[in-house]
């Protein structure tokens, strides 16, 4: 789980320091705040009492930003980070990242498909490890058959694709180390692929079996899903590149042959060549697959002009709480 070396840069010395911070996103969250709260806080408690919880409004069209709100007015501990449109699970979770100023971490979702009570139990295993991440994964894929074997299918050719696997079944639920979220939050892709960030930091990660519940609706919807597992290859792996070379070699190879082949038979036995129906199948899957090819070097393009604008990846709206003293 090697990778690049990375450069801490000091902390602003006026970052209060919490030992703890819980951090999760919030997108058509409404109805699963006030339980998430109430079951985090508590997780919280038998832990520390100095915690904080960072709620990001990733642009929620339901009334999510405003519970929230409600939630900080009765509970100081809270902080709400409110961007100014939806900018897409990961990058949210990425920009809590950047806001928590605990000496651990606990990353999580919000619509407790993961149980926050799981905090204690990463705990325990952390000090019984000295690992810096304890991360869930799924004993088995959560939903119905569709889903279970997209996503056994997504983990097997993404994994076959990287230098550096990770786990199937990999859920979003971890509990961190500073010096660990510190460098995670140094990688600056517009693209952003938190499974692929978190292997390539390194570190010392142990998993820890979980059981995710599953809803009858998510938010994930399959060209969601798609887009994902595009973003998640390209983001992280040459290896279509190198794939598209081989295949362009292998059918100029079998061209040649061919080409032979009907020489061969034109001279020898008289055989006329082909008609018009073999070459028209010919013309359409070899023009299929030069559009295919070109479409993925155009995605590869697409991922080098996004990278070079160095745009930030969230734009946040407002802050509530600890602005005064929390990191820039």
């Amino acid at each position: 789980m090697g990778g690049p070396e990375i450069i801490h840069a000091p902390e602003p010395p006026h970052v209060t320091r919490r030992a703890l911070s819980i951090v999760t996103s919030m997108f058509e969250s409404e109805a699963f705040l006030r339980d998430f709260h109430r079951r985090v806080s508590e997780a919280a408690l038998r832990l520390t009492p100095d915690y904080e919880i960072i709620l990001v409004n990733d642009g929620s069209p339901d009334d999510s930003l405003r519970v929230a709100l409600d939630l900080r007015a009765g509970d100081p501990r809270v902080r709400v980070v409110d961007l100014s449109r939806n900018f897409g699970h990961h990058k949210a979770l990425m920009t809590g990242l950047t806001r928590a100023r605990g000496d651990l971490v606990f990353l999580i979702d919000s619509d407790l498909e993961e149980d926050p009570s799981w905090l204690m139990s990463f705990h325990d295993a952390m000090t019984a490890t000295g690992a810096d991440v304890i991360y869930g994964v799924q004993q088995s894929r959560k939903g119905g058959w569709f889903e279970r074997v997209t996503g056994a299918l997504f983990f097997q050719v993404f994994n076959r694709m990287l230098t550096h696997p990770f786990p199937a079944n990999v859920v979003t639920v971890r509990l961190m180390t500073r010096r660990y979220v510190r460098a995670l939050i140094q990688h600056r892709d517009q693209e952003v692929c938190l499974a692929g960030l978190w292997m390539i930091t390194g570190f010392d990660q142990r998993p820890f079996p979980v059981k995710k519940l599953s809803r009858a609706t998510t938010s994930y919807s399959l060209s969601r899903r798609v887009s994902a597992f595009v973003n998640a290859i390209t983001s992280f792996s040459n290896r279509p590149l190198i794939y598209i070379f081989q295949i362009g070699m292998a059918v100029m190879v079998l061209s040649v042959v061919e080409g032979i082949v009907l020489l061969y038979l034109r001279f020898s036995r008289g055989v006329g060549v082909p008609g018009w129906a073999s070459i028209m199948v010919s013309i359409w899957f070899l023009g299929g697959l030069t559009i295919f090819c070109l479409g993925v070097i155009g995605v590869y393009l697409a991922k080098v002009f996004t990278e070079t604008k160095n745009r930030p990846y969230t734009v946040i709206r407002e802050e509530y709480g600890a602005a005064e003293d929390s990191a820039p």
